[in-house]
């Protein structure tokens, strides 16, 4: 079956509160979906409530709705979404059971100006509205590609033409009045080129590729013998400056059709670079708070190249629970669990729902999509809450497709989605406005690049099994499609007072969104190597600022002066103490000295060659290590860390080319220890 998308038509949204009655779209509306004329569906009295409430939405005796169709829109049978609806009816029925109410968030609009300050503020440039001379402000703004200065450029002068008209009292610029042009700053841009991955351009040297294995996670596509289309991606030049033609100037198919199956998704193929591949969680939590704000300039740009607008809901901050386990926030969850596990980054409760389920229920048929028993997970919510923490509760006890229940609830009850509120509205818009597969890829990249820390966390281990119960398709009966439908009303639910078409349309967007998400997980947690390169030019251009102003004070040229003598002392024994990089002026070009603090050898010089690998390192670490290996670093996986220099901290693929690494960082120290987990 296809779906039918067109243009018109738009969704509004709003988050899930789990406080006060739940507000679930009335299913008594009809709704036309495109059914064969042939189509005789069973007598009502036949069909359970779900299968009633899907026959009314594809009642093909309805009257045909007075409003067009979004490009989400189903246009397919109508059990095609019927698991959709089914979920929407058990969430209906477990919230009216469960004891605390729900109720729905309404999103104040916001005019334009006050949104492209918030705006400014979340991409790191509130000093273009406060006005002051900040490093990291000015850094920024250094940094940006073409497309990411404009984007900055518009947002700015919006900002500052709707305070011209707020102030009354101000009196009108000449230019104004005269219509010169507009004296607002303009932003210097960095040369658009292709950038080494994790890495910066270096003089007259063109990217090296190296074609990932076919084992690899990102190898991103279909089983074996699925047909499909193959495509690279690159990340390389930022997504916005890719787009050569832009899409007003090309004719759109007036009915945009997508499948649901799952062959009918594009494979993708990333290219490691001479630098290698970044996770998220390869980079310190300084330079991926700078990753977050180039995140939101680039999705902004991305947007503008694509003339879709970039839509944001301004949310009332809710209040959760500051203790237990369901209807707390993420990041309080995550404080209270962090005393009893230090450094933990999802939920215990979370971890341990979904440690149940891979043990015991990927391969239990309709895992997810067969609801538990309401008052068997009513029970088990409330003993978990008294137990869970005092190590007594009784996980044997727990029925797979009650524990399925348990998670869902969990992910609902969040007093803000898991996906944010403020970005609700750009996750719909990439389906409902962007109909190539691999720009709304990208866009869901930055997007997810733009998650709050411990949001991006869960959703990765969420997603991770939610792969798992799709790879056991041929025990549990659930596909991609399957599963998606039954994910997305728990991640996305919409206001309505009563049934609208609207929320009826955005089904089939939300399922896609998720069914993205899953497929494409592998490089939607990789670190765009653009962004990398941006963020170790605003490092450089920051430290290139605090230089400046340090030689302007006396006590730090005697500092310098004193470092200058310790330099020229004799280099003490191997592995007493670790050098920093302005003490190891005496190691030749193209040697690094590789510290490993949990290795008996602690120390090593290391001579680079061009096919010197990181694993090559380690290799060499290990086999020097192995006759007397510390009991530090047993049962650990160690990896070689870049630190300081023109990056905080970067954790590097074992494949990265050690000598390109080097030059884009000479200023770096090199540590072997456990790659956090």
């Amino acid at each position: 079956m296809t779906m039918e998308m067109k243009d018109s038509g738009s969704v509004v949204l709003t988050a899930y509160h789990p406080h006060s009655p739940a507000r679930i779209p009335s299913m008594e509306q009809s709704f036309v979906q495109d059914i064969p004329p042939s189509h005789s569906p069973p007598s009502r009295k036949s069909l359970p409530h779900c299968r009633r409430i899907n026959r009314m939405l594809s009642n093909e005796s309805a009257p045909a709705p007075a409003f067009s169709r979004s490009n989400s829109q189903a246009s397919m049978d109508s059990t095609s979404m019927e698991d959709f609806w089914c979920e929407v009816e058990s969430i209906k029925e477990s919230s009216e059971d469960g004891p605390e109410e729900a109720t729905l968030l309404e999103f104040k609009p916001a005019d334009e100006g006050e949104l492209e300050a918030e705006w400014l503020q979340d991409v790191g440039l509130s000093t273009l509205i406060s006005g002051a001379e900040e490093e990291d402000g000015q850094a920024l703004l250094s940094t940006l590609t073409r497309t990411q200065a404009a984007a900055v450029q518009k947002r700015y002068n919006t900002y500052t033409q709707t305070l011209r008209k707020k102030n009354k009292h101000t009196v009108r610029d000449v230019r104004d009045i005269f219509g010169t042009n507009d004296s607002s700053p303009t932003f210097e841009t960095v040369p658009v080129s292709p950038v080494p991955s994790n890495g910066i351009q270096l003089p007259g040297q063109k990217p090296v590729w190296k074609s990932v294995s076919s084992n690899s996670c990102l190898d991103c596509g279909l089983d074996k013998g699925s047909p499909s289309i193959t495509e690279e991606l690159s990340y390389e030049v930022s997504f916005s400056e890719s787009i050569t033609v832009h899409p007003k100037t090309q004719e759109r198919p007036k009915n945009q059709r997508f499948k649901k199956e799952d062959s009918a998704l594009p494979k993708f193929i990333v290219r490691k670079s001479r630098f290698g591949l970044t996770e998220v969680g390869d980079l310190s939590p300084e330079d991926m708070k700078k990753i977050r704000y180039l995140s939101l300039i680039e999705l902004t740009a991305f947007y503008d190249a694509l003339g879709v607008e970039l839509k944001r809901n301004r949310a009332e901050r809710v209040r959760g629970r500051e203790n237990g386990l369901f209807g707390v926030p993420l990041t309080v969850l995550l404080e209270n669990d962090q005393k009893k596990v230090p450094g933990i980054k999802v939920p215990l409760i979370f971890q341990k729902l979904l440690l149940k389920l891979e043990e015991t229920g990927l391969e239990t048929e309709g895992i997810l999509r067969v609801p538990g028993s309401a008052s068997r997970v009513k029970n088990l919510h409330q003993e978990l809450e008294a137990k869970f923490y005092e190590d007594t509760f009784d996980w044997d006890q727990v029925r797979n497709n009650d524990a399925a229940g348990l998670l869902k609830m969990f992910i609902r009850e969040l007093p803000s989605p898991l996906f944010t509120v403020e970005y609700l509205p750009a996750f719909i818009m990439l389906v409902e406005k962007i109909s190539k597969i691999k720009f709304q890829l990208q866009a869901l990249h930055l997007l997810i690049m733009l998650l709050p820390e411990a949001n991006r966390d869960t959703a990765k281990a969420f997603l991770q099994f939610l792969k798992k119960v799709v790879a056991n398709e041929g025990k549990n009966k659930m596909n991609l499609w399957n599963v998606s439908m039954i994910v997305a009303p728990n991640l996305f639910i919409y206001k309505g007072k009563r049934a609208n078409q609207q929320e009826m349309q955005a089904a089939a967007t939300t399922a896609h969104i998720v069914r993205l998400l899953i497929r494409y997980q592998d490089i939607l947690w990789t670190v765009p190597s653009f962004l990398i390169s941006q963020v170790r030019k605003m490092n450089e251009a920051a430290m290139n600022n605090s230089k400046r102003q340090l030689m302007f004070d006396k006590g730090v040229r005697k500092l310098l002066r004193r470092k200058t003598m310790e330099r020229e002392r004799p280099e003490r024994p191997e592995g007493a103490v670790i050098f920093p990089p302005y003490l190891q002026s005496d190691i030749p070009e193209g040697v690094i000295r590789v510290y490993a603090p949990l290795h008996s050898k602690v120390s090593m010089a290391i001579q680079l060659n061009s096919q010197t690998k990181a694993k090559d390192i380690l290799a060499r670490f290990h086999c020097e290590n192995s006759r007397s290996s510390s009991q530090n670093t047993r049962g650990q996986i160690q990896s070689l860390h870049e630190i300081g220099g023109n990056i905080g901290q970067h954790c590097l693929d074992p494949d990265a080319y050690m000598l390109d690494v080097y030059r884009a960082n000479p200023q770096a120290e090199w540590v072997i220890k456990p790659k956090a987990s």
